[in-house]
């Protein structure tokens, strides 16, 4: 199963081709740092993608943040048999979180005030829980066919192209 992971200020987010996965909030004033990224948010994302089938292959893809590529990270990766889809730098283009799941995501909670961060981030797991399973569908299609291209044009940029 391809995942893709994006950590946006409070949240982490997993999405499948079959739609959300699950939403971990970061509590607190805390941030985002490797040892909470790979003690408290994969252990979740992966009991979640394994609670049918314990031995389910899976795929993840995020960026390059310091979290996702410290070495407690990678440790935890490989113990859990979990393989890494490699990203390159500096291309949102390749990224489904940012062609796709934030504009639509942003466009749904455009010009609503939250009085709590706890809050914005209810807000923002009801908007992703709401996406149909053919969109996330869709989105993931998109994101293989621009790498298709990002192979094709060598790592150029190929959004107009």
């Amino acid at each position: 199963m391809f995942v893709h992971g994006v950590l946006q200020k409070k949240v982490a987010t997993f999405v499948s081709k079959t739609g959300h996965v699950t939403t971990i909030p970061l509590e607190g004033q805390r941030t985002v740092n490797a040892e909470w990224y790979a003690s408290i948010c994969l252990p979740q994302v992966v009991s979640e993608l394994r609670k049918e089938n314990c031995n389910r292959r899976i795929i993840l893809h995020h960026d390059n943040a310091s979290s996702h590529t410290a070495h407690r990270t990678k440790e935890f990766l490989e113990q859990e048999n979990i393989e890494l889809l490699d990203h390159p730098p500096y291309s949102p283009d390749l990224s489904p979180n940012d062609f796709y799941t934030f504009p639509k995501i942003k466009n749904k909670l455009r010009g609503q005030r939250f009085s709590s961060p706890e809050e914005a981030v209810d807000a923002y797991k009801t908007a992703i829980l709401e996406t149909p399973t053919s969109e996330w569908n869709g989105c993931f299609n998109d994101w293989f066919h621009r790498m298709e291209k990002c192979v094709k044009f060598r790592g150029e940029y190929f959004e107009k192209q």
